[in-house]
């Protein structure tokens, strides 16, 4: 089979299969490791407490996107 064959096939299927095609290739690319999962996993929970503790000011996505747009006008 032919790769373009394999691309219009991949493309046929519904959105679900798609997702799941995708995600596998990805992650044949790129496996996961569950080390670097443990230490994502304990600086989100880290993050998390300084939030709902008051320890950050939180800013908005709207007020970053904001800034972003601003910051490449100049």
């Amino acid at each position: 089979m032919k790769i373009k064959d394999l691309i219009n096939e991949a493309e046929s299927l519904p959105v679900e299969e798609r997702v799941l095609v995708v995600d596998s290739l990805l992650r044949s690319l790129n496996p996961p490791d569950s080390k670097i999962d443990e230490k994502w996993a304990s600086v989100a929970q880290k993050r998390l407490k300084e939030v709902r503790s008051g320890a950050v000011e939180t800013i908005s996505g709207e007020d970053v996107f904001a800034k972003i747009w601003n910051d490449q006008a100049q």
